[in-house]
């Protein structure tokens, strides 16, 4: 089971402190605007990379609207992660994306 959070509240956090941030849409996508302090890590990539991440780490799980998310976020949950589906993704995002 995974939670989602509102982009308000992500929004809110995300510019407080420095939150682990993976943003799972295609490696282009990732380089054409994102969230400050993202990581790209593709959907596609997940399984195979699964030993970069870390258990004891919460994880917030964005893309440019919310679909890949919520699949990023279900398969991580499933595999024992800590994850947050980030509602709205980066189409939602508020300030300025970084390139």
């Amino acid at each position: 089971m995974y939670q989602t959070i509102s982009m308000k509240d992500f929004y809110q956090q995300a510019t407080q402190k420095k939150l682990h941030i993976l943003d799972v849409r295609p490696v282009e996508g990732f380089f054409a605007g994102h969230v400050p302090n993202a990581v790209s890590l593709p959907l596609e990539e997940l399984p195979e990379n699964l030993a970069q991440l870390s258990k004891d780490q919460k994880y917030y799980i964005i893309c440019r609207s919310g679909q890949r998310s919520q699949r990023a976020s279900e398969f991580l949950a499933e595999a024992g992660y800590d994850v947050t589906n980030v509602a709205g993704g980066t189409l939602a995002w508020p300030g300025t994306l970084e390139k």
